[in-house]
């Protein structure tokens, strides 16, 4: 006869590891597949969730894939880090943009940004090892930390301070178990860039305490107002041997639904993370990568249109964010992102509710006048929010007016 308690019998038993079960989902995506659906069911709904260009992929980009569908060979499984074509390819654009000398062997071609950052961490971490994450942070970075088992030690940064954190800040976060600094410039979701002598002070320190940096430089080419991106490898050197630079062709040649992107790392990291990707996702689709190809070998003209147009955005944005009674937004100098405080808002009365947080302006925001943006909470940064400013110039406006008017009420 069986003695099991009814305590043990009644106990519900979720199916999910608690290490996946943890893992918090995207809020970016969350509030772009709401707006999505909203607007699906006939809702005049404007997203400036997703960072997303509104454009097309270039042409002669499309063109190569097209080709590519024809090519049997592209029909079959390729080697698991990536074509050599394309690994080539990557290690020359890195040269000729950065000016980071590196070679095809430390490419590894994923399935997308994200898939770099969580083959990165993979690769890397071990269980307990820190790693310093600068806040605002994009969602993706300490969930990628925690699947790895590592502690993501956040840092937290403000509008004060241009969303930027200093050698002292980043020396009172050290401890022994620190492993590595998430280093990201031009930041999303903030738009701050570093400049040259900021990238050096932490470069060196980095070197000095010999502390991994990973960089994600995925919005390299997306700087205004004679801003410039610079490589933390290439201004500090004797980080080489310690460094990780994700990249990727999403948002340069607007090609978010192609899937690619790549993770550049000395030669055993590198090896490591290809290992885990043959038995994870194996080669990218053979058709992306040589759309990929043609965008890292081919021109930068339409890169450069398109960097016009959200510089157009960027100056819009801000001036309409600021006119707006208790908005205050700094402004962006790359990526396309805006990140106003809504801090002005809080305690106020909105729609018959009391906002304790950017979470309840921007559900109220979205059910009283069909805008959706994430709230800063999901970037660790409470008070806060992100516009895209990566859509339609007439969106755009009307969106930005649409919550200008509603919060005049």
């Amino acid at each position: 006869m069986s003695t099991v308690s009814n305590s043990a019998t009644n106990t519900a038993t979720s199916p999910v590891s608690k290490l996946v079960a943890a893992v918090l989902p995207s809020a970016t995506l969350a509030v772009d597949a709401k707006a999505k659906a909203l607007k699906a069911a006939g809702e005049p709904v404007i997203g400036f969730g997703a960072g997303e260009p509104d454009f097309p992929t270039p042409d002669h980009i499309v063109d190569a894939a097209v080709e590519a569908c024809r090519n049997p060979a592209n029909h079959r499984y390729s080697p698991a880090g990536g074509l050599p074509d394309l690994k080539e390819a990557i290690a020359v654009k890195t040269r000729r943009d950065s000016g980071y000398e590196v070679d095809a062997s430390q490419v590894l071609v994923t399935n997308g940004g994200k898939h770099a950052v969580f083959n990165t961490f993979l690769a890397l971490i071990d269980p307990g090892d820190e790693v310093l994450l600068l806040a605002p942070f994009w969602t993706t970075y300490p969930e990628s930390i925690r699947l790895a088992r590592g502690v993501p030690i956040t840092l937290a940064t403000t509008a004060a301070s241009s969303f930027k954190v200093t050698v002292d800040d980043l020396e009172a976060a050290r401890t022994e178990a620190t492993k590595a600094l998430l280093f990201v410039s031009p930041s999303n979701p903030t738009g701050s860039v570093y400049n040259r002598d900021e990238i050096e002070a932490i470069g060196n320190w980095a070197a000095k305490h010999r502390i991994w940096v990973i960089t994600d430089e995925i919005y390299e080419h997306l700087v205004y107002d004679g801003t410039e991106h610079h490589s933390m490898p290439v201004v500090v050197p004797e980080i080489r041997d310690r460094c990780i630079v994700l990249n990727g062709v999403a948002k340069t040649y607007a090609m978010t639904g192609w899937r690619v992107g790549w993770m550049i790392a000395p030669p055993a990291i590198t090896k490591a993370a290809t290992n885990l990707q043959s038995h994870s996702t194996s080669n990218v689709a053979n058709v992306s990568q040589r759309a990929a190809l043609a965008a890292v070998a081919g021109p930068l003209d339409a890169v450069a249109d398109m960097r016009l147009a959200f510089d157009r955005r960027r100056r819009t944005i801000h001036s309409m964010l600021n006119e707006i009674d208790g908005v205050e937004c700094p402004e962006p100098k790359g990526a396309f992102y805006a990140f106003p405080s809504f801090e002005g808002l809080l305690g106020r009365e909105l729609a018959g509710r009391t906002m304790t947080s950017t979470l309840d302006i921007a559900d109220v925001i979205l059910d009283e006048v069909k805008v959706a943006f994430v709230p800063g909470e999901a970037f660790g940064a409470p008070g806060y929010a992100r516009f895209s400013f990566a859509l339609g110039d007439d969106d755009l406006k009307e969106g930005i007016s649409r919550i200008a008017s509603f919060l005049a009420r």
